[in-house]
Order: structure tokens, then sequence, then C-alpha cells
């Protein structure tokens, strides 16, 4: 029943669900890769835009799935464990952003918690696009272009409370965000 275009005359769906969160892997690992740039560079003022960027861009993703994907994956197909796993990875990437995101730029540790968290996240994609997506996309039980509409919808929303006038990531909406997520 999903349509391309809606009665209001919104953009049509373009990407179903597992298309938009592969994206969204894609976009982060260019920017982790910019970051390790401007780290290397001691760019700190760079650096630290890119990590609030990356933070952003990564609790958008671990709340539309946690919200929107996650509970339908988990009615598409029989693997709880996988699931599980999948929520305390993002559990542990959002202990590290915190760290991050209360961290100071200047300090070594800080480059070390981008580091990790890139390599939390890498994992966390692997295991997602080579187990959770192909079996949630073979359950066929899904309708993944609609669900795609509402994630798009859903991080465009988030993403505009959290950049400020100047088109950056705003850190203080960002903490704010994720302490009101690890209280739930």
């Amino acid at each position: 029943m999903a349509t391309t275009t809606s009665s209001s005359g919104s953009s049509a769906i373009k990407h179903d669900a597992i298309v938009v969160l592969k994206n969204d892997h894609a976009e982060v690992k260019k920017l982790f890769k910019q970051y390790e740039k401007l780290a290397d560079k001691d760019d700190i003022a760079g650096k630290t835009a890119i990590a609030n960027r990356i933070c952003a861009e990564l609790i958008i993703h671990t709340e539309i799935e946690e919200q929107v994907f996650y509970p339908a994956a988990r009615e598409a197909i029989d693997d709880d464990d996988l699931l599980n796993e999948a929520d305390v990875e993002h559990a542990s990437a959002k202990d590290l952003i915190i760290q991050i995101q209360s961290g100071d730029p200047k300090d070594p540790m800080y480059d070390a918690k981008v580091k990790v968290l890139s390599e939390y996240i890498e994992h966390h994609v692997e295991e997602e696009e080579t187990e959770m997506f192909p079996k949630v996309r073979e359950a066929k039980k899904l309708n993944l272009k609609k669900m795609g509409q509402e994630l798009t919808d859903r991080k465009a929303s988030m993403l505009a409370a959290l950049t400020g006038k100047d088109g950056e990531i705003d850190s203080k909406n960002l903490l704010i965000l994720l302490n009101q997520d690890t209280k739930h």
C-alpha cells in the first residue's frame, strides 16, 4: 500500500529502510575518515565540528533504528540474540559519545575515544549489513519502502533540532538528547 508520492505533494519515497540505514553507515564512515585527517593536522576546530557531526549522525541513526527498525525486525525475523547484541552495541556507542561530547578536544584521550567509537561502529555495521539486513529483507514481512520514508522523516526532524543557525551541530542540544535517551 506504499505510494511513491503523497497527496500533500511531498517527495517520492526514494529508498527502502535498509538502503536508508546503509547510506547512514557510508556517511558516518566518510566522517570518521575526515576526522582522522583533521586530527593528524591537529585541527582542533575542524575535528570538533566533525566529531559533533559524527555523534549527531550516530545518535539519530541509533534512535531511528531503536524506535522503528529494530521493533519491526524483531517481528519479522526470529533472531533475538542478533537484535539484543545490536541494542548492547548501541548502548556502548552512546556511552562513548557522551564521553566525547563531554570531553576536551585538546585532550589526547578525545582522539582515542573517537577512534574506539569508529571501531565499534565498524563492527556493528558489519553485523547489520551481513547478518541482520539480509534476514529482514528475506523475511518479506515488512513494508521497507514505507519504513524508509518514516526513517527519513524522523532523521530530518531530529537533525533539524540538533543543528544551529550556522549549520553546525549544537553540542548542547546533542548532550540533552543523549541524556534523555540514556535515561529510558
